[in-house]
């Protein structure tokens, strides 16, 4: 920030009342190699955040959160690095023929200027806080920096189209760094799955990170087809099968802590597509008390699993966290004197203490084949993956039925709906209604990052028209994301569950029998005390453990 620049930006403060000309003047005093934002800070006249909204309210701007928008990579790559950390600024998108930049000092002339004779582009600013604008540079410096380095020793090895598969073998390759750089931000940075992504032009890469896709670069369509050699290779795939999906799974271990990748290979219209899904093992030990069970809920999974027969069932769609709570359950079960099998496609985490088979469908090793097995084996505890189709169900039901604790997952949207899913799989409503002790269904959540959560008190219009429990007159004071570098300007950290456990009772069980709807047994559950998602996920609103916004995400 240019000593000019910020003289102007003060009068513009001083106009609109936040700070007075004394406080200016003294500000600009010690401006010496800081930002006028970094002066009134230290002297704890204003915060950052304030500070960036008083001046884009001021000069008629809009304000931007940059942890809360998508950044477009094409458009934050059009200046230079030098450029943008010497002036501030960092491109956001291109609209209607204007370049949106995110600046923290929009009066800075000068700057603009630059930007518009580089880019050839109108330039339209926005404002953001100083430190979300540099640590969102840094980030991109380093990817970027990282990324063109590995792309420049790529290229510059000159290989023939024929050499691919031995460059991809290399572990010294420029090909294997790009790779390894991939995978080793996605393990720090806390991601669930790994997408590499062909595009007519470029690959693109993202992370899922907290349960939210993030695209973090773009990189030349040229070295795709040697990035997918070298995956494959570490998965044991074919390399030269281009036309068909494949499967594999390879380890890693970085600071001390393994994690596994299961992959998957599936060929597109522009090449073959990429996702690796990390299987941290820390991550899998934990605890049914760590996922973020309220008391009555917990207690009756509990209930259930301290029985010596019947079934559990984990409800909920694909990456809701059904394997984790499984093996939670497990964890609670597994005992010396304890016989444990389980039957997984695939086998995602390999655990001591217990035996895991692996589905081989084209070996004729299914679900139901593997359990009719697993039954000889005279286990106590039996964990199937999932319930797929009538042949697994039935076996599953009667092995609960005959002194085994069985642990499955079932593909529905809540929990009452599990039982007339098994119905219409073909299992007897007077056999899955005795057979099964509970039926969990499940989401995930994203937690509030407690850095920089922010306290408010919602419209009354809103919670009647989501049905949030509160006292009319008086709404309760609730927590919203925010964003901060603890966060990666998110405002979310971290995920728990949001859990809807339905015990099976008399009452049910003669409902189920009498080929009763979902809406009916839903009903009944309730009036027995089910806590719904929705009733789960509000309670976790009113203890500030995440928002209103992120439970209506998740919850239908």
């Amino acid at each position: 920030m240019t000593a000019a620049s910020g003289k102007r930006l003060g009068r513009v403060l001083v106009q609109s009342g936040l700070i007075t000309q004394e406080q200016l003047d003294a500000a600009l005093a010690e401006t010496s190699g800081r930002s006028l934002c970094q002066v009134l800070v230290d002297q704890h006249i204003t915060d950052e955040v304030t500070f960036a909204r008083s001046v884009a309210e001021s000069m008629g701007l809009a304000f931007v959160d940059l942890g809360a928008i998508d950044i477009d990579p094409n458009a934050a790559t059009m200046i230079s690095v030098e450029i943008a950390h010497r002036h501030s600024v960092l491109p956001i998108r291109v609209q209607d023929d204007e370049l949106i930049v995110a600046m923290a000092d929009p009066a800075n002339i000068f700057a603009i200027d630059d930007l518009r004779i580089v880019t050839g582009y109108d330039i339209k600013p926005v404002v953001a806080a100083e430190s979300d604008l540099q640590a969102s540079l840094d980030r991109l410096a380093t990817m970027q920096a990282n990324v063109e380095d590995m792309v420049g020793d790529l290229e510059g090895a000159s290989l023939d189209v024929g050499d691919d598969d031995e460059q991809a073998d290399d572990e010294e390759a420029p090909v294997a760094k790009i790779l390894n750089h991939i995978v080793t931000e996605a393990i720090r940075q806390g991601a669930g799955d790994i997408y590499i992504e062909p595009g007519e032009r470029e690959i693109r890469v993202r992370y899922r990170i907290d349960g939210v896709c993030q695209e973090i670069m773009r990189s030349p369509m040229k070295i795709h087809r040697q990035l997918l050699s070298r995956l494959k290779i570490q998965c044991a795939m074919d390399i030269s099968e281009k036309r068909v999906p494949q499967d594999g799974r390879f380890g890693v271990v970085l600071d001390g802590k393994s994690v596994d990748f299961r992959v998957a290979v599936l060929p597109t219209v522009h090449g073959e597509m990429s996702v690796m899904r990390l299987l941290r093992k820390d991550a899998i030990m934990m605890s049914l008390e760590d996922l973020g069970f309220l008391q009555q809920p917990m207690d009756r999974v509990m209930e259930a699993i301290s029985r010596p027969y019947g079934a559990l069932l984990v409800t909920g769609p694909t990456g809701s966290g059904k394997s984790t709570t499984l093996y939670a359950a497990i964890n609670k079960t597994t005992k010396p004197t304890v016989n444990l099998i389980t039957v997984e496609d695939p086998v995602e985490y390999r655990l001591e203490g217990l035996s895991q088979v692996q589905v081989h469908e084209k070996a004729g090793l299914t679900f139901a084949s593997a359990l009719r097995s697993i039954l000889r084996q005279d286990p106590d505890v039996v964990m199937i993956g999932e319930i797929r189709d009538k042949e697994t169900a039935t076996i599953a039901i009667e092995a609960a039925l005959t002194g085994h604790l069985v642990l499955s997952t079932l593909h529905t949207n809540d929990a009452p709906s599990a039982l007339t899913r098994l119905t219409e799989m073909g299992v007897e409503p007077f056999l899955s209604a005795s057979a099964i002790n509970c039926v969990l269904a499940q989401r995930l959540a994203r937690r509030l990052c407690k850095e920089c959560r922010e306290e408010y008190t919602p419209d009354e219009d809103v919670l009647k028209r989501i049905g949030f429990p509160y006292e009319p007159g008086k709404p309760p004071r609730l927590y919203r994301a925010v964003g901060c570098n603890k966060c990666n300007n998110i405002g979310y950290k971290g995920r728990m569950g949001i859990h809807e456990v339905m015990s099976i009772t008399e009452e049910i069980e003669r409902a189920c029998v009498n080929h009763a709807s979902g809406d009916e047994i839903a009903r009944i559950a309730i009036e027995e005390g089910m806590l719904t998602l929705r009733d789960d996920g509000f309670a976790k609103v009113l203890s500030g453990l995440t928002s209103i916004e992120e439970v209506m995400r998740v919850v239908v």
